[in-house]
């Protein structure tokens, strides 16, 4: 007995660094977009925070395209925009929110991971809006580590061999 379970922790450690891969190693997993400075897009208030324009330096931009196109059906009643997207003329504004969530990344991609978390995060802000009334989020951006970078087209997530994460911040409104 002793020897199969000597042998089975060997043979883990020869199979565990092979799963271990840097993002660039897989050529199935679709590049996530390069990090560096978001668009000059209509800067956050002064109320709300500085925007650094970078993401953190183990970050990666991610775009949310494809965050909607895979889970957006489970996101009905309310409809979100990003950074400063154009929306329906506001009725009332309920709050402004924050929703920071982590998930287990063993076993997914950067990009799978990345996706679910983010949904996760999203799926907060409808749970939020519908208890408070409200129909929409605007002004979604990333808020990891209370590091502001607004972009319309893409997040900023933290992606491990064992855990993902994202932060956003926004605000729950009632459009007209």
């Amino acid at each position: 007995m002793n020897k199969l379970m000597l042998f089975v922790f060997l043979a883990s450690l020869v199979v565990l660094p092979a799963c271990h891969r840097a993002p660039h190693e897989s050529a199935q997993e679709a590049a996530p977009a390069p990090v560096g400075t978001a668009p000059a897009a209509a800067p956050i208030p002064a109320a709300t925070g500085s925007v650094s324009g970078q993401p953190l330096p183990d970050g990666q931009m991610m775009p949310f395209a494809d965050v909607i196109a895979k889970y957006g059906a489970q996101l009905p009643g309310v409809t979100f925009y990003f950074d400063d997207q154009p929306h329906p003329a506001v009725d009332r504004t309920i709050g402004e929110y924050t929703s920071n969530q982590k998930t287990n990344a063993f076993n997914k991609t950067d990009a799978e991971a990345c996706q679910w978390v983010a949904f996760s995060a999203l799926k907060n802000f409808q749970k939020r809006a519908i208890s408070e009334g409200g129909n929409a989020v605007i002004k979604i951006h990333s808020y990891y580590k209370k590091n502001e970078l607004s972009d319309p087209t893409r997040y900023e997530c933290h992606a491990g061999y064992a855990a993902a994460g994202v932060a956003f911040k926004g605000t729950v409104v009632k459009l007209k």
